[in-house]
């Protein structure tokens, strides 16, 4: 083992980017073994600017550091304290959906609200304020945080929830980690008879009859999403599968499974071990697929499969980020709100498709009300997109960024990695309030990100 280093000791540089590896820049990081030597590295004065990083998950730049330092809360990683009866769990920020799973599903509880990826931290969850497919139902990660620990710029400790230091709960929940390190937290579990999912696919002809699927069957189903065909056009633009599902119960399962009903699923094993050519990704390869999998696909199902079939399909490839190149690949998520939703959302593909841009991802889901000023929900209809990063791809995005803003829209600022500062106070009016949070809580500015200062998010 290492020896644990003290604050003031400087740490090293890396190679920092989010999960699209767009951009890369290098930086110094600190990784603090144990919650005293974070509290001696934001204490410490004349280090410059610092920024909590949990699994590096978030797509852009939201959280990397390169002119100050990168906190690497990976160690931070203990759960603390849990009530089996009520299922509330009090555990440090860098313990990951994964760690929850692992130790508290064969218990019979699962995190009640997910994203697409299990290996999150629940810091990085609560900075993001995460959604998942059920969010227009049950809203995103902070509802069901009880309260939290924020270790401020002066560095003292603060007790965050609705009741106490209630603008600060508000500001962190989705603040990108920008009003200090949150150290640990509670948070409130869901209650689950088994580790499966009863799941019904759709499939539908263009994105009228997806968004028409989603309305339908919201009150039968917990969770939704919809896989959409990017390059599908006219009668078919927006053709793909609605996939509906809730937590299987024992009697949903059949003899096999009900062996072992509660058994968390094992980390996928295959990796990547190269980065694919950049520019193999090409329109007629996702048109390819796309046709590929509508074939394959051809009928209504219904069926039984493992929480992680249903939330974490990406994950059964641990490195897929590499299928884009060394150059990367941008996320590109909106959320239009409900009344301009399918105008704005046919504009959206039938510009991409004019581009002559493809995306192997085309995901739509219905939102609900954020929590946070700067959380990205709202109600309405969310569409990502994964775009590579090539000549021309920003010039596009800039495109849809008017489109987004003239529907009364937005983007995820998790998943940005390029979007201008005008742009950003067009698509958030609550840039406002959380801004004044901040100023009061860290007027020197002390936490930081490049997307921080790519979009000017600094106190006054």
């Amino acid at each position: 083992m290492k020896p644990v280093r003290s604050a003031a000791t400087p740490g090293r540089e890396m190679l920092l980017s989010g999960w699209g590896r767009y951009p890369r820049v290098r930086g110094r990081v600190e990784r603090p073994e144990k919650i005293a030597t974070l509290h001696d590295l934001v204490r410490q004065r004349g280090g410059g600017t610092l920024l909590g990083r949990g699994a590096g998950r978030s797509y852009g730049d939201a959280a990397i550091n390169p002119d100050g330092a990168t906190v690497l809360m990976g160690r931070l990683d203990r759960l603390l304290a849990f009530d089996q009866e009520k299922g509330r769990l009090r555990c440090e920020a860098g313990v990951t959906f994964w760690d929850l799973i692992q130790t508290l599903l064969p218990r019979g509880w699962f995190p009640p609200v997910t994203p697409g990826t299990q290996f999150v931290t629940v810091g990085g969850a609560l900075a993001g304020d995460i959604h998942g497919k059920n969010h227009h139902r049950d809203g995103g990660f902070s509802g069901f945080v009880d309260h939290f620990q924020l270790l401020c710029a002066t560095g003292e400790t603060l007790t965050c929830s609705r009741d106490q230091n209630a603008d600060l709960f508000r500001a962190t929940a989705g603040g990108l980690g920008l009003t200090g390190i949150v150290t640990d937290l509670e948070l409130n579990l869901r209650r689950v008879e088994t580790g499966f999912m009863r799941c019904r696919s759709l499939r539908v002809g263009n994105l009228d009859e997806a968004i028409d699927r989603l309305d339908e069957y919201d009150h039968q189903y917990q969770y939704s999403v919809a896989w959409v065909d990017c390059l599908s056009s006219g009668s078919h633009l927006g053709r793909g599968f609605v996939t509906f599902a809730n937590h299987a119960t024992m009697a949903d399962l059949n003899p096999a499974q009900r062996a072992s009903p509660l058994r968390a699923r094992r980390k996928g094993r295959l990796r990547l071990p190269f980065d694919v050519p950049s520019g193999l990704v090409r329109q007629w390869m996702v048109r390819g697929y796309n046709a590929t999998r509508l074939t394959l696909d051809a009928r209504d199902t219904e069926s039984v499969v493992g929480y992680d079939e249903f939330f974490y399909p990406l994950d059964a490839l641990l490195d897929w980020n590499r299928l884009y190149g060394r150059s990367g690949f941008v996320q590109y998520q909106c959320v239009v709100p409900t009344e301009a939703g399918r105008e704005t959302l046919r504009r959206l593909l039938n510009r991409c498709l004019a581009s002559g841009w493809g995306s192997f991802l085309g995901v739509l889901k219905r939102l609900g009300p954020q929590e946070g000023w700067l959380a990205f929900p709202m109600p309405g209809y969310t569409l990502s997109l994964d775009l590579p990063v090539r000549a021309g791809v920003l010039g596009l995005l800039n495109e849809l960024d008017s489109l987004v803003i003239s529907s009364g829209g937005r983007v995820n600022l998790t998943k940005d990695a390029r979007l201008s500062p005008e742009a950003f106070r067009s698509m958030y009016p609550d840039y406002a309030k959380w801004r004044e949070v901040k100023a009061a809580i860290d007027p020197a500015d002390r936490f930081a990100s490049a997307l921080a200062r790519r979009l000017r998010l600094g106190a006054p």
